[in-house]
């Protein structure tokens, strides 16, 4: 029993020599629980000093009273301030109107005098109201009759486009979107369908439709799968879930004008070989997770970074501190002229001109914290500096950002939705979630109608049509 270089406590002693030891080892058993003790004191100081700011923690897990704020202005009232431009709802044109009420005053309001006439521009005031719900129902009247030659019966069939069952196309395009869209379980979802809109649903039909609204959509979202390998860039990231009691992760691929979501039970670069293929010859963002390096052409998130170097800022080692410090000053360069090359105020060639100095710094405080000899900084100055081409090749490619935001952004619906709804059940469950994210998404980066679109495909599967595409015209 002694004591290290750090001032920890060691102990070398096996179960053997305790017991060899007799009324010692009560000492050194003593000895070791305060040693527990004070290591776990440790851990939770350690852990608390954990934030958003600084660490993977999603936003969510920090009140927003702990968030430092921005001093308020003084004497600065609560709401809208001088000059703030007015928000109301414009008037739609007259011709446009469900109906139109002409109002004219009948006597005069100062001496009671008859009036008659018409105002050429009456005050136009106009009130929004949902119309009555009810659902439109159309029975179909299939006679059968009978031969008069051979006496063999024929039942009329249905028209191309009607459903077996008893949902149409925007009814199962409605409840589909209510369960990945707006986030809704079965169940709420056959309430919802029940209680407002006055049609009859469970849980089981619910199932059902999840079912058609897969089918429906799934040839899109393969055609999107087979157009990631072309794409000259892309964000991917991934996060944890669950599928069938058993842990899952929901992976997503952003490119230009689409995105990609897959579910698959591992976090293996597995996903990587299927989506990407070995013709993919773009560019990937990403964080620095080791399953993507296999790809070859990286662009690191400058997010993540930040996070880590604010890391070292808020650590307890002066000379990490100190090196966090003198890293976030060519960290926020960076982030300040991306800025201006994303607004269009420089070109991305004067952005690579104007970031030399910034990109020279970076290297060199990389390299000094590889030879500090401080376990904190050498693994992970030595990482960023042996790759360091990953951590501007936004600088060189057109379309390439610095940072994994948008494949963030794409994420977070998902992430929200698995964290009310703890996954699926089956890996049907799931193949509903991946396509049905995948086609939300995309609809969104083209400002595309998705309650339409999914209609439209739905009404195409219920009449053995080809399914619409969302890459055609983009």
């Amino acid at each position: 029993m002694g004591f290290g270089d750090t001032g920890v406590m060691s102990f070398d002693f096996t179960a053997q020599q305790l017991v060899n030891f007799g009324p010692e080892a009560e000492v050194v058993i003593r000895a070791l629980l305060a040693e527990v003790e004070r290591l776990k004191g440790r851990l939770a100081e350690l852990e608390s000093r954990k934030t958003p700011q600084n660490s993977s923690l999603p936003p969510s897990t920090q009140h927003p009273h702990a968030k430092p704020g921005r001093p308020a202005r003084p004497n600065k009232k609560h709401g809208g301030q001088p000059g703030h431009k007015k928000h109301e709802r414009s008037l739609i044109p007259t011709e446009q109107c469900d109906d139109v009420q002409a109002l004219k005053p009948i006597e005069c309001r100062r001496c009671g005098s008859q009036l008659s006439g018409s105002d050429p521009q009456p005050r136009r005031h106009q009130v929004w109201e949902l119309p009555e719900i009810k659902p439109h129902v159309t029975e179909y009247q299939r006679h059968r009759l009978a031969c008069p030659r051979c006496r063999e019966t024929t039942c009329a069939p249905l028209p191309p486009g009607v459903p077996t069952g008893q949902s149409g196309p925007r009814l199962v395009a409605f409840a589909g979107l209510l369960m990945a869209y707006f986030r809704q379980s079965k169940r709420r979802t056959a309430l919802f369908l029940g209680s407002l809109l006055g049609q009859p649903c469970c849980a089981a039909l619910a199932v059902k439709v999840q079912h058609q609204v897969t089918a429906a959509l799934r040839p899109a979202y393969d055609a999107l799968a087979a157009a990631v390998p072309t794409q000259p860039h892309l964000g991917i990231d991934e996060s944890p879930t669950r599928q069938a009691a058993a842990k899952a992760w929901l992976w997503t691929c952003v490119a230009k004008w689409f995105t990609v979501f897959a579910i698959r039970p591992t976090r293996e670069a597995t996903l990587l070989d299927d989506l990407l293929t070995d013709r993919f010859a773009g560019v990937v963002m990403c964080d620095r997770a080791k399953m993507y390096w296999q790809v070859g052409r990286l662009q690191w998130c400058w997010a993540h970074l930040k996070r880590d170097i604010q890391a070292l800022i808020d650590g307890d080692d002066p000379q990490v501190t100190r090196l966090g410090r003198d890293l976030m000053r060519p960290t926020r360069e960076v982030f300040r002229q991306w800025s201006r090359c994303r607004d269009g105020t420089i070109t991305r060639a004067d952005l690579k001109r104007v970031l030399e100095p910034a990109r020279r710094e970076v290297e060199g405080l990389l390299l000094r914290g590889v030879f500090s000899g401080n376990p904190r900084l050498v693994g992970m100055c030595r990482e960023l500096h042996d790759h360091r081409d990953w951590l501007w090749a936004f600088l060189d490619h057109d379309g390439v950002e610095p940072t994994n935001n948008a494949s963030e952004r794409a994420l977070r619906h998902a992430v929200i939705w698995q964290k009310l709804s703890f996954g699926t059940q089956s890996e049907r469950g799931g193949r509903f979630v991946e396509t049905m994210l995948s086609v939300i998404e995309t609809c969104r980066q083209q400002k595309r109608d998705v309650f339409r679109f999914v209609t439209e495909a739905v009404e195409a599967h219920f009449a053995r049509r080809p399914a619409p595409l969302l890459l055609t015209g983009v």
